[in-house]
């Protein structure tokens, strides 16, 4: 495809050639997009897609929170960040497949695309409202969406057609669900089960954040976890007991203890106290891996990876302290990142779709 695009611009920038030249390298380079669409939503067992793997700071090559996973030919999604939509686009993921979005709390950067992601879906063919799972309170943000993009919606049906866009198919409905809250650690809530999948919700530590939820998802003899945003847990190492992957949040406190000094000697003292304020909540590098031992999780992936690192020297900076705590199967999340644990096996392999 980059060929035809550097033949494209040589064409009509150097030899000026003709309209219906121009038109059919662009059809070839369609045609070589279509040929080349995914097929991992088709494969066995489970899988895991790195949708987006920052936080609400922003950082030009990652997506906020979000995590797809895959299971039957069916996509779930936890979280739906800034720019998580506009990557699954890029990859050409097939939207008209997704199955149901589970939020695992209402900070704004983590539920800031359900709209997007209600529009693509419904607009790539999907065929019923799309659920939208969550811890009580889940209801309001649906409600939130539905009533802002209702008019875009109407407009979509109007042009195109109510067969071709039925306005009941274009809604969010929510499904709310109740966790245990400062019990037993191993309580989980059966949320969704379908064709041989079991997905569990389970209470984090995220205060005054309330309530807040992980999940895990467990098919084909496989499992991940995605803990969502959360402090050092009890509940999260219980959950992901010998989880084969487990996608944890994780904060570079001594990166962001800098951020903050830094901030407070420029006079940013509203910077300053938001940077020396969000380690309260969130755990550390080292508190991630420490979590993934005690769980006896395979594999451990930081996402919601906060400041985002963006070269190779401040990866190394980030992860202080890791190598000290779990010094193999640990990796830092990027968007495009993609899990493939095959049915009853014990592999896993590790791919990129971008």
């Amino acid at each position: 495809m980059l060929q035809n695009f550097a033949t494209t611009i040589l064409c009509i920038t150097l030899l000026g050639c003709t309209a219906s030249t121009q038109d059919g390298i662009i059809r070839d380079m369609l045609s070589e997009r279509i040929a080349n669409s995914p097929t991992w939503i088709d494969q066995p067992g489970l899988q895991v897609l790195i949708c987006g793997s920052g936080g609400p700071l922003v950082a030009t090559d990652r997506a906020a929170a979000c995590v797809a996973v895959v299971a039957g030919g069916k996509m779930y999604i936890v979280d739906v960040g800034a720019g998580s939509a506009e990557n699954l686009g890029a990859w050409q993921a097939p939207m008209a497949k997704i199955a149901g979005v589970f939020l695992t709390h209402f900070h704004s950067d983590h539920i800031m695309e359900l709209g997007e992601f209600n529009l693509q879906s419904w607009a790539a063919g999907r065929e019923a409202p799309l659920p939208v799972y969550g811890p009580t309170g889940v209801e309001q943000v649906v409600t939130g969406f539905n009533t802002a993009y209702a008019q875009s919606r109407s407009y979509r049906t109007a042009h195109h057609g109510a067969d071709f866009l039925k306005p009941e198919t274009g809604l969010l409905k929510a499904h709310p669900f109740t966790v245990a809250t400062g019990a037993s650690p191993n309580d989980t809530t059966v949320v969704l089960e379908s064709d041989g999948l079991v997905v569990r919700a389970f209470s984090v530590a995220h205060p005054p954040v309330s309530p807040a939820v992980g999940y895990r998802f467990d098919y084909a003899g496989r499992s991940v976890v995605i803990t969502g945003d959360t402090g050092p847990s009890e509940a999260v190492v219980s959950a992901a007991k010998d989880v084969d992957v487990l996608v944890h949040d994780a904060m570079a406190h001594h990166m962001m203890n800098i951020v903050s000094e830094v901030a407070a000697e420029a006079g940013l003292d509203r910077n300053a106290k938001i940077a020396h304020d969000v380690p309260e909540y969130h755990a550390s590098v080292t508190e991630a891996a420490k979590a993934a031992n005690d769980a006896g999780a395979k594999l451990l992936v930081m996402y919601h990876l906060v400041p985002p690192p963006q070269n190779f020297v401040l990866e190394r900076i980030f992860l202080r302290g890791v190598d000290d705590v779990r010094s193999e199967d640990v990796v830092l999340a990027e968007d495009g990142m993609w899990i493939d644990l095959p049915p009853d096996s014990d592999e896993i392999l590790q791919d990129s779709v971008r």
